[in-house]
């Protein structure tokens, strides 16, 4: 799952990052809400995590903001503001649930856990295009009945194609499904990755559009 932390104590937000890792999570971790309004403009995430005394713009704007989107990734609220009202206001706004600091990793962890088996029910379904077949919540895509042997940031590609198909997906856009939004593989690792799945489902699946991106093109 990708998740994003908002959190300007840094002592916290490398606990919090720690220990969302070694559970297999991706973490992006901003320090300001600018930057994260910023990134939930560009990039798309399971879990967002924020704290509400962020500098810069505070994390119930940011929360606001994501709500008046029309965004309804879950949010956890993480923060010293302890007050009955306060926790009123932060749900009222469209927050998931409201963790007071002090809080322990374990049950910061069991919280993210309960939000994120919420949200299995509306994952993203089953895909089709052609005889291509795609099953996110399991990893597994099947060509003419067939599993496929990709690597996870080969079906992160392939996912991304398919739920954009039949507009083609940016390079950019392609490099957000595997990484942070402000962070950037090798110069070159979505054209390795386009190569591997063009070898594994056939050379013509894939189109280059240039100065566009890829598509997908069904055989």
């Amino acid at each position: 799952m990708r998740l994003l932390l908002a959190e300007d104590d840094e002592l916290l937000g490398d606990g919090v990052v720690t220990a969302l890792a070694r559970r297999g999570h991706d973490v992006d971790w901003l320090r300001d809400g600018r930057e994260t309004l910023a990134a939930l403009e560009t990039g798309s995430f399971d879990l967002i995590l924020l704290d509400l005394g962020l500098p810069r713009v505070d994390g119930m704007h940011v929360l606001k903001a994501v709500r008046a989107a029309g965004d309804d990734t879950p949010i956890l609220i993480l923060t010293a503001r302890d007050a009955v009202t306060e926790r009123v206001a932060g749900l009222d706004a469209g927050a998931d649930d409201y963790l007071v600091k002090p809080f322990t990793l374990d049950e910061l962890l069991a919280r993210v856990r309960a939000l994120l088996r919420r949200i299995q029910g509306r994952a993203v379904n089953d895909l089709e295009v052609g005889p291509l077949v795609l099953l996110p919540q399991q990893f597994v895509a099947r060509l003419d009945g067939h599993d496929l042997n990709l690597s996870r940031r080969e079906f992160q590609i392939l996912l991304q194609l398919a739920v954009d198909h039949p507009a083609p997906a940016s390079k950019r856009k392609l490099e957000q499904s595997l990484y942070g939004w402000d962070e950037a593989g090798s110069a070159n690792a979505i054209e390795v990755h386009i190569h591997n799945l063009r070898r594994k489902l056939g050379a013509d699946w894939i189109e280059t559009e240039r100065g566009i991106g890829y598509r997908l093109a069904p055989q």
